[in-house]
C-alpha cells in the first residue's frame, strides 16, 4: 500500500498540533509559575550588619580595565574590606598600574602569577589563589572590567550573608551602548538572569554569574574549592554554585545598587566565543537544573517549529496567532515586571523578536561546542 500526501496529511496535521499545544502549555507553565517569580519578587531588606569583605578580581592584561574600573570598587562606602586583584600572568602594564594603586590605597592588595611554560592558569587556578589570600571570611567576586552601580555595591550583596546564608546571587547587566549587537547582549544577559534568579527565588538555585557573586570563605574550601570541575574552562561561577548552593544557604539580592556594570563586547564573533565558553559548563550540570532549562527552551522550539508548520500545512492561521498572542501577552508582563527591577525595560519592544533569535541560538552554540571548543579562558 502507497500512501501519498493527502492520506498522511491529517495525520501529520494532528502530531504538528499535539507538539504545538505541548509547547504551548510548557511555556505557559515556565512563564506563569517559574519565571514570575522574578517579576513578582519583594525584596528583603539585607542584614544590617557589617561584616569584613573581602573582594576578589582576577585579572589578565586588564590594564585599561583597571584603569577605568578598580577606584569605583576600591572606593565604596564600607568600614571595612579589601580589594584583592590577582594580575593572572599579565603582560601588559597591569603590574606597574597596581603597583602604583597599591601605594595609594591601603585596602588594595595584589598577588601576581607568573606564567610557568609547562603550566598555563587558568582563571580558576587565579581565583583559588586570591580566595587563599583573602582576610575576611565573606567573599565577594567580581571582573576587571565591572563598574559597581554605585558605592554601596558591598553593602547591599555583603548583607544577605549571614544567619544560615554562605552565598548570594546578583544581576550583572552589562552597560548600555548603541546598536543592535549591544541589546542582543543585554537581551542575554537578562534572559539567563531570569532563569537562575527565579530558580533560586523558588528554592532551586543552580548557577550564578562571577561579575557579581559572593560566598563564605569556609564554604569554599569545605567544598575543595574547584576541584571536580578544574578540569573545565569554565566553571568558577556557575558550576561552583550548582555544586554547594540549595534552598537553604543561597539568597538573592536585586536592589539597582548591588548591580555591577560590565563592558559588553562590540564585535560580535567575540561575543560568540565568549557564549561558547560560558556554555561548556551546562552538560556539567545537575540532572534536575540540566532537565529544567533543557525543558524550557526545547518548549520553546516546539512552540515556534509547529506553529509555522501548521501555517505552512493550512490549519487555521487564526488559532495559532490566537495562541501566538497568548503567550506573547504573558511573556511581556512577566518581563515588562522583571526588566523593570533589572534595568532593562528598554529592551522589552524588542524582546518578541530576539526570544525567537535565542530560542534556536543557544542550541547552535551548543552543538558547535561538541565540534569546536574554546580552551582558553582569557
Amino acid at each position: 500500500m502507497i500512501l501519498d500526501w493527502e492520506t498522511l496529511k491529517p495525520l501529520v496535521v494532528m502530531i504538528a498540533i499535539g507538539l504545538f499545544g505541548l509547547g504551548l502549555i510548557i511555556q505557559l507553565y515556565y512563564y506563569l509559575f517559574v519565571y514570575r517569580r522574578l517579576a513578582w519578587y519583594k525584596e528583603t531588606m539585607p542584614s544590617p550588619d557589617v561584616k569584613p569583605v573581602s573582594v576578589i578580581i582576577c585579572a589578565r592584561n586588564e590594564s585599561k580595565n583597571l584603569r577605568r574600573y578598580l577606584s569605583s570598587v576600591l572606593e565604596q562606602i564600607y568600614p571595612d574590606f579589601q580589594v584583592i586583584v590577582v594580575n593572572d600572568c599579565s603582560w601588559d602594564e597591569s603590574a606597574e598600574f597596581l603597583d602604583e594603586l597599591e601605594r595609594q590605597y591601603s585596602n588594595l592588595k595584589v598577588v601576581s602569577l607568573i606564567e610557568q611554560e609547562r603550566y598555563k592558569t587558568s582563571k580558576k587556578f587565579a581565583l583559588s589563589i586570591g580566595i587563599k589570600a583573602a582576610d575576611h571570611e565573606v567573599l565577594l567576586l567580581t571582573d576587571a572590567d565591572c563598574q559597581p552601580a554605585g558605592k554601596n555595591w558591598i553593602s547591599y550583596m555583603q548583607g544577605n550573608i549571614g544567619g544560615g546564608k554562605d552565598i548570594v546571587i546578583g544581576y550583572g547587566p552589562y552597560m548600555k551602548k548603541s546598536g543592535f549587537l549591544n541589546r542582543l547582549i543585554r537581551f542575554d544577559s537578562f534572559f539567563t538572569a531570569i532563569q537562575y534568579l527565579s530558580h533560586a527565588i523558588g528554592g532551586n538555585p543552580y548557577m550564578g554569574v562571577g561579575r557579581n557573586l559572593g560566598y563564605k570563605k569556609s564554604l569554599f574550601f569545605a567544598n575543595k574549592g574547584f576541584a571536580t570541575h578544574s578540569h573545565i574552562i569554565s566553571g568558577d561561577d556557575d558550576l561552583f554554585i550548582n555544586q554547594v548552593a540549595n534552598s537553604q544557604n543561597t539568597s538573592v539580592e536585586i536592589n539597582k545598587e548591588s548591580f555591577t556594570y560590565s563592558e559588553p563586547h562590540t564585535e560580535y564573533s567575540k561575543w560568540i566565543v565568549q557564549k561558547k565558553r560560558h556554555m561548556l559548563t551546562g552538560p556539567h550540570y545537575k540532572w534536575k537544573h540540566k532537565l529544567s532549562l533543557g525543558l524550557g527552551n526545547l518548549s520553546a522550539i516546539l512552540f515556534y517549529v509547529f506553529g509555522i508548520s501548521l501555517i505552512i500545512l493550512g490549519f487555521p492561521w487564526e488559532i495559532v496567532l490566537g495562541a501566538y498572542v497568548l503567550r506573547l501577552l504573558i511573556q511581556l508582563i512577566i518581563f515588562g515586571r522583571s526588566m523593570k527591577k533589572l534595568g532593562e525595560l528598554d529592551l522589552i519592544w524588542i524582546s518578541p523578536l530576539l526570544d525567537f533569535y535565542f530560542t534556536f541560538f543557544y542550541p547552535s552554540i551548543a552543538i558547535s561546542n561538541i565540534f569546536v571548543k574554546v580552551k582558553k579562558w582569557k
